[in-house]
């Protein structure tokens, strides 16, 4: 089974919400859908804009710790470096799930 750690942020980019979870788009439609249960209203949490992908969930959960401790600096250092622009991967994503390949190949690190 696949593990994710991933990133994501609100459209102001003010908050970094690091998590973990075995199923990315799921979770990130939580989000979207439930943006205010976990945020107050000027932090709404739902832009994806980094992510792993592990195959051993003990490499997932020790990158999720270590990433829960990085600065922002740092977040957004790892971030620039996947995804310049900040762009919402999951639009990009859920397409590529829906119409090409059901893993395919996106910027963020691909470890094992």
């Amino acid at each position: 089974m696949k593990n994710f750690v991933y990133i994501l942020t609100d459209s102001n980019r003010r908050c970094l919400h690091v998590g973990l979870t075995d199923d990315l788009l799921g979770t990130v439609a939580f989000y979207k859908e439930h943006k205010k249960l976990f945020f107050d209203a000027g932090h709404l949490v739902s832009r994806l804009v980094y992510f792993e992908e592990f195959v051993v969930e003990e490499s997932a959960i020790n990158r999720f710790n270590t990433l829960a401790t990085y600065t922002r600096t740092q977040k957004e250092r790892l971030i620039r470096t996947a995804n310049k622009d900040w762009h919402d991967l999951s639009l990009q994503l859920g397409q590529a799930y829906r119409f090409i390949d059901p893993m395919p190949s996106f910027p963020a690190a691909k470890i094992a």
